[in-house]
C-alpha cells in the first residue's frame, strides 16, 4: 500500500531516465509534469479539442519520437470529467505496442462515471497488461484525501522498483489507514453504486445551477467530479481574474482553467472578447453536500448580478 500522489512519483522514476520523453494529454492535473520533472524527463503535451475533449489520433502519434517512453494517463479527467472512448483508448494502446513504450494511468475517479459509461482501464487491452503501471488511491472513491493512501499495479520487474523507490521518499502509509483501506476495499457492489447515482445527481444539478447564472456548458462531465465550464461571453476578466472576484466577493472557491493548459491549438480559438479559450475555464468540484452546493449557486447568482452578467447560459 503506498501513498499518493507518491505512487506517480515513484512509477515515473521507475519507467524514465533523464532525457526521455513523456506524452501527456491537456488540460490535465498539473501534478503528472512535476513527477517527470522531478526524475528528469521531458512533458509532451497533445492538446484535447474543446468543446467535447477529443483526442485527435494523428496529433497524438505525431507526437512520438525516438525518445518517447511513457505516456501518462488520467481517466476519468481532471479537470474535463472526460472518458476516454474506446477508440481513444484503442488508439493509446496501439502507439505504445509500437513504440515499446510504457503507460501509466491514473485511475483515481474509476468508480464515479455518468450515464451508464462504464471505465475501461487500458491495462485491459492488448498487449497492455505488461506495459502499463496502474495508479489509484481511496480518496475520491471514499472521501479521504487527507489519508494520501493509494498503490500501484505493475508488472513484476517495475513493482519491485517501485517498491524500492517509494521506501526512500516516503516510507509507507500508516498501519490504521492500511488496515482501513483493506476494509474499504472490500466494499459490496452496492456502495459503488449508491456513489455512482448520488454525483450523477449532484453532476446534473451543478450544471443546472451554473448554467442558469450564464456560464456555458458545452461538455458534460461524464467521469470525476468536476465541472469545467466557460465564463460567460460578456465577461471581459480572465478565468484568474474571476477566480480572485468570486473568493473576495463571494467567498466560494474555484479553479482557474488555465492552471491545467500547457499548450495553446491555434489563433482561431481566440474568444470573442480577446483570451484564448484556456483563459475561459472554471473548474467547479461537486463533491459537497446539495446544501453547500445551493449556498454557493446562491453567492455565485449574487456576484453574477453585481457583474451585470445576463442569465441562461448555454447548455451541453
Amino acid at each position: 500500500m503506498l501513498q499518493f500522489p507518491p505512487s506517480i512519483l515513484t512509477s515515473t522514476s521507475t519507467v524514465i531516465d533523464p532525457g526521455d520523453e513523456v506524452v501527456l494529454f491537456d488540460p490535465s492535473y498539473e501534478t503528472y509534469e512535476g513527477c517527470i520533472r522531478m526524475a528528469g524527463g521531458i512533458p509532451v503535451y497533445v492538446a484535447l479539442e474543446p468543446p467535447h475533449w477529443t483526442l485527435d489520433p494523428d496529433r497524438f502519434i505525431n507526437s512520438f519520437t525516438a525518445r518517447t517512453k511513457a505516456v501518462i494517463l488520467n481517466s476519468p479527467h481532471n479537470p474535463t470529467g472526460k472518458v476516454f472512448t474506446k477508440d481513444e483508448l484503442e488508439t493509446i494502446a496501439g502507439a505504445c505496442c509500437r513504440r515499446d513504450c510504457m503507460a501509466i494511468t491514473d485511475e483515481v475517479y474509476e468508480h464515479i462515471t455518468y450515464d451508464n459509461i462504464k471505465h475501461i482501464s487500458l491495462a485491459s487491452l492488448p498487449g497492455m497488461q505488461e506495459r502499463t503501471i496502474i495508479t489509484s488511491s481511496l480518496s475520491k472513491t471514499f472521501s479521504v484525501t487527507g489519508w494520501r493512501v493509494g498503490w500501484a499495479i505493475a508488472p513484476a520487474f517495475f513493482a519491485s522498483a517501485i517498491r524500492n523507490i517509494h521506501i526512500k521518499i516516503t516510507d509507507s502509509a500508516p498501519a490504521p489507514f492500511q488496515e482501513a483501506a483493506l476494509t474499504a476495499l472490500r466494499s459490496p457492489p452496492e456502495y459503488f453504486e449508491k456513489l455512482r447515482r448520488e454525483y450523477e445527481s449532484k453532476r446534473d444539478y451543478i450544471v443546472h445551477l451554473i448554467a442558469g447564472i450564464g456560464f456555458q456548458i458545452k461538455f458534460k462531465p461524464r467521469g470525476a467530479f468536476f465541472l469545467f465550464a466557460e465564463l460567460p461571453e460578456n465577461y471581459l476578466l480572465s478565468d484568474v481574474e474571476y477566480v480572485k472576484e468570486l473568493i473576495k466577493q463571494a467567498g466560494v472557491v474555484a479553479v482557474p482553467g488555465c492552471g491545467f493548459f500547457h499548450t495553446t491549438l491555434s489563433t482561431e480559438k481566440l474568444s470573442q472578447v480577446g483570451c484564448s479559450y484556456q483563459e475561459r475555464y472554471i473548474r467547479f468540484a461537486f463533491c459537497k453536500s446539495s446544501a453547500t452546493l445551493a449556498a454557493a449557486a446562491q453567492k455565485l447568482a449574487e456576484l453574477s448580478d453585481a457583474m451585470g452578467c445576463v442569465t441562461g447560459g448555454k447548455n451541453a
